[in-house]
């Protein structure tokens, strides 16, 4: 008996997630969606994920416009997002209301299939958003998010499956995000489910290891009913498997996906060109890599977590990092990593990695993790490390949301009349700062994406009034003339800004650096920390908040700051009890390392 598998493409969402740090453009994707939509995928994956924040924080686009604009471009394909149960599309878990409301607009705007997951694998997380699918009429899919530890077995997902049907999902994800699947793992975790359930299984596996395609054909022999792959001049490496290369693998046999291999050749061709495009946010972290079966960092997590190291100036450190990730996520009761706990994890091996010393510096999100606020850890969680990060602080074992009030009430009055639309009120809530920002940009008509990085191809003029096109300047040096031409700015780290330029045509690569070493990355002098009260940070990033003024009495170790880098927030502590002397910054400003913010008198 014939089974034909079905396809789910990845390269309108994860397939750039994990190459290209998510930076893909809605212009560059419209263009080939009328040849996407005539391949006959069962779905196309197309938001979700980070593309949200991708797109409010980087792109300056409207995400719900590029989800209106792609419904209208691929009307004859279902449209398909990720969504983080709870937690939506942002690191925070929202209220029931808020989810309800997100879900409903995502399937107006144009999604039909929700893949469900929470990162905890914590099935109350999941509850409220499978409902709100369910009553739009859309097709939930539960998921497992797979993971190998002491206490993830397959026993345990089988049970987790269960908990997600009984719930009225319409079918099943195996979503291996750090490709840790082996093949013959994969085919007796899809027997134990076909053999348990009568739904449907997916199996999305990224081939960091190099093992994904074979695990998808054990998942096919032992029935699984569809694969995730990506057109293949975005596949491999962190993405998923070439959906060419699975069709032709599966041409001809009893499970024939039925694709017409030379149209999605075509679709490649395309992307291949869309790829050089992005070339700036390609990391070197992209290609297969063994190290994943032990360091178990994700393919969006690893090409974004070289991208977030290189703006703090410490690419170089990137294999500590991954040798501290695994020692954190024990230490955390094994949490898979997958956003927010890939965030979570990775951010607090950064700062234990370039503090010098472990927990040295606790993220605000890990103790918020370790007091139980994302949900249930599967395994056991480091009370040592609880009692330091929370101390006598409640922990506790309710699903999270159970504790949060209705909230869009609230966010629509904050936002007030900057929101023209229920959708931009739930932008906001997904990235307060980020998406008021965003809309406040928007409606003075000042939005800004940031510069793509032309190819420094020597002596090829860039098309008149096309992207990339350089800013000239005709330079007199002692008589002689020199045509420079800017072609785009680099990230500026250790005080440092690259600056990529052509000079009569021969392509350059310039480092700046301030004259004043104390010149921080907002333009502020900032005195270096020497005292025993000068207080500063161990890493870039912005302040979010300024907690306390001039002339308070504080305590030693008492939250001064918060902090943000890498999109994880961190209080700023004072180093001795005192009276704050002095306050140097401001909500919104950027620090370095060893800036003096706050001065205080013993």
């Amino acid at each position: 008996m014939s089974k034909k598998i079905s396809v789910t493409d990845t390269v309108l969402r994860d397939a750039h997630q994990s190459l290209l740090a998510t930076r893909m453009r809605t212009e560059d994707m419209l263009p080939i969606c009328a040849k996407l939509d005539q391949v006959g995928y069962w779905s196309l994956e197309v938001w979700g994920g980070a593309t949200f924040d991708a797109c409010v924080r980087f792109l300056k686009e409207d995400p719900w416009e590029r989800l209106r604009l792609l419904k209208a471009a691929l009307p004859n394909t279902r449209l398909q997002m990720l969504l983080r149960g709870q937690n939506l599309l942002g690191y925070r878990h929202y209220s029931d209301d808020v989810v309800r409301a997100f879900v409903a607009k995502a399937a107006v705007n144009g999604i039909d299939v929700f893949r469900i997951f929470d990162a905890m694998n914590d099935v109350r997380n999941l509850r409220v958003a499978i409902e709100a699918v369910k009553a739009a009429g859309k097709h939930a899919q539960g998921t497992l998010c797979y993971t190998t530890s002491p206490v993830h077995t397959t026993a345990a997902f089988v049970e987790q499956a269960k908990a997600m049907a009984a719930m009225g999902v319409d079918s099943i994800a195996i979503k291996d995000m750090a490709g840790l699947l082996t093949p013959y793992a994969t085919g007796e975790l899809v027997k134990a489910l076909k053999d348990t359930l009568s739904l449907p299984v997916v199996i999305h596996s990224h081939d960091t290891a190099g093992l994904a395609s074979m695990c998808q054909l054990k998942a096919i022999e032992n029935g699984a009913d569809r694969i995730d792959t990506a057109i293949s001049s975005m596949a491999w490496g962190t993405s998923h498997p070439g959906t060419e290369s699975m069709v032709a693998a599966l041409k001809g046999s009893e499970y024939d996906t039925g694709l017409d291999l030379e149209l999605i050749q075509e679709i490649g061709l395309y992307f291949y060109g869309v790829r050089k495009k992005y070339h700036q946010f390609e990391s070197e972290f992209t290609a297969v890599d063994t190290r994943v079966q032990v360091n178990q960092v994700p393919g969006g997590m690893m090409s974004n977590l070289a991208n977030q190291l290189k703006e703090q100036g410490a690419l170089h450190r990137i294999n500590e990092v991954f040798a501290e990730i695994p020692r954190v996520r024990e230490d955390l009761g094994y949490p898979p990593l997958v956003t927010p706990t890939s965030q979570i994890v990775g951010t607090q091996a950064v700062f234990n990695v370039l503090a010098g010393e472990r927990y040295k510096t606790i993220t605000n999100e890990v103790k918020l993790y370790l007091q139980g606020r994302y949900g249930k850890a599967a395994g056991t969680i480091n009370e040592t490390l609880r009692a330091q990060a929370i101390g006598s602080e409640e922990v506790i074992d309710v699903r999270p949301a159970d504790l949060l009030k209705p909230e869009m009430d609230r966010l629509r009055e904050e936002v007030g009349s900057l929101a023209q639309s229920e959708e931009d009120v739930l932008t906001y809530a997904m990235f307060p700062d980020i998406g008021r920002k965003f809309l406040e940009e928007r409606a003075a008509g000042t939005l800004k994406p940031e510069a793509l990085l032309p190819l420094p191809v020597p002596g090829a003029p860039a098309a008149a009034g096309s992207e990339g096109v350089p800013t000239e300047f005709v330079v007199d040096v002692h008589g002689e003339t020199y045509r420079v031409d800017i072609t785009g700015v680099g990230v500026k780290t250790d005080g440092k800004r690259h600056f990529y330029l052509s000079i009569d045509g021969m392509p350059e690569e310039v480092v700046f650096e301030p004259l004043n070493q104390f010149v921080s990355g907002g333009g502020n002098k900032r005195k270096q920390a020497s005292a025993p009260g000068d207080v500063s940070t161990s890493m870039p990033g912005n302040i979010v908040d300024v907690l306390v003024k001039v002339g308070e009495v504080v305590k030693a170790g008492q939250a001064l700051l918060i902090s943000e880098a890498m999109k994880m927030e961190t209080e700023v502590p004072a180093p001795i009890a005192g009276t704050v002397k002095a306050v140097h910054v401001a909500k919104g400003d950027r620090v370095n390392p060893g800036d003096v913010l706050v001065e205080i008198e013993g």
